[in-house]
């Protein structure tokens, strides 16, 4: 029998929110694609992105007058030993040194999943998986992160760093959950301690050593959860293995 071609449909390519494609393709975070979105860095067709938009990834989509492709949907995860220095953004209006420059040799377009300032180093996850780094960057998301910091205190004071900062700490109008704390050295008035918090605030810890009278000499994250830093040179990365995966998305 002959095929009845009238009633053959051609399938329409499946649409997303413009946010949502550029989360899934790697690009950034959904919050960071909307961020980008409201301050006109993404074209759709030359037109400037809004968040209600939809594309399948046929249009000509630019970020900062770079074309945006659709990836081929494999999701790539590594640690990254962050050095001080680098700022963990994939673009950077400043010129600043990028943590995307130390995976340029990675076949896809992977970004942080999580944060550390320009002057802190150490453990950083990054991936292109758009859901896993979303829920690792969601407030609600309350793994420990371990740190290894060196401070320095502003007084001539017998202080005590290691229970000043497992205190009471207020952070934008927010209490935080009590932070661990424990004293590895001193010298003089300088002490080297580590530290586990949960909620990860913008500059959180530093914040906290400033409220406190101290001055963060180092600050390097050494631990997420379960996951360790190790070995791993600075600058260097490495591919998380299946297990290491499956921990982060059972979080």
């Amino acid at each position: 029998m002959g095929q009845d071609t009238e009633h053959i449909q051609e399938k329409k390519p499946v649409k997303e929110r413009i946010h949502k494609w550029m989360s899934a393709q790697g690009i950034c975070s959904r919050r960071k694609a909307e961020e980008y979105i409201r301050q006109g860095r993404v074209l759709i067709n030359g037109v400037p992105a809004q968040i209600a938009d939809a594309v399948c990834g046929s249009e000509e989509i630019l970020l900062d007058g770079k074309p945006l492709k659709k990836t081929s949907g494999a999701h790539i995860y590594i640690m990254l030993n962050k050095p001080r220095g680098y700022v963990v953004t994939l673009a950077d209006e400043r010129g600043r040194k990028q943590v995307s420059d130390l995976v340029a040799d990675i076949p896809a377009r992977i970004y942080p999943a999580g944060r550390l300032d320009m002057y802190s180093e150490g453990l950083l996850i990054m991936s292109n998986d758009g859901e896993l780094t979303h829920k690792l960057t969601h407030p609600s998301h309350e793994v420990y992160k371990q740190y290894l910091i060196t401070i320095t205190a502003r007084e001539d004071r017998e202080a005590e760093p290691q229970k000043e900062l497992a205190g009471r700490f207020v952070l934008d109008g927010v209490e935080l959950q009590p932070a661990k704390c424990t004293l590895l050295g001193r010298d003089g008035s300088r002490y080297k301690l580590l530290i586990s918090i949960r909620e990860g605030k913008n500059r959180q810890i530093r914040r906290m050593c400033e409220i406190s009278g101290y001055t963060v000499n180092q600050l390097r994250r050494v631990a997420i959860g379960k996951l360790r830093l190790g070995d791993l040179p600075v600058g260097k990365y490495r591919h998380l293995s299946d297990a290491e995966v499956a921990y982060l998305k059972n979080l």
